[in-house]
């Protein structure tokens, strides 16, 4: 059975295998969202964007502490509110994503998957053009909205 919760976008899942799924998914991609900041193999703000969508339906306390924490918090609740990436995040993940790319299409031996990893990587790329951005950064954003809400 689905409930809506205020603190949430959509409905709760309160069946239990679903609500199970969906909270180990949520955790897993929080997990390596938060691996990805440090290894430049796995995209963050991907799997972080994931698994806040799975906590929000799977587990709405665990959605909240993931908005709290003060690291990605005001990025994915900016997220939420406009569906936006602050600028330095993106030209942040173009760099990110050339260098990688670049390192790896090099040390690879094979021609065929040098050939896959340019069209990930130019797929990525125009992924990340096509994503809307804010001049501000996310924190700045979060204050600014706080403020107007008060």
């Amino acid at each position: 059975m689905d409930t809506e919760d205020e603190e949430t976008d959509g409905p709760v899942t309160r069946s239990g295998l679903r609500r199970a799924l969906l909270l180990t998914a949520g955790l897993a991609s929080v997990g390596l969202g938060m691996l990805g900041a440090f290894l430049p193999i796995l995209p963050t703000t991907p799997f972080l964007i994931l698994g806040a969508a799975c906590l929000a339906r799977s587990s709405p306390t665990w959605h909240r502490r993931l908005l709290a924490n003060r690291v990605v918090g005001p990025y994915l609740a900016q997220w939420n509110r406009d569906h936006t990436v602050p600028r330095r995040a993106k030209r942040k993940a173009y760099v990110l994503v050339v260098v990688t790319f670049a390192v790896s299409v090099y040390w690879v031996d094979q021609v065929w998957m040098r050939w896959v990893l340019v069209v990930v990587g130019a797929l990525l790329l125009l992924f990340l053009t096509r994503l809307r951005t804010t001049h501000e950064t996310a924190a700045h954003v979060t204050s600014v909205a706080a403020d107007d809400e008060a």
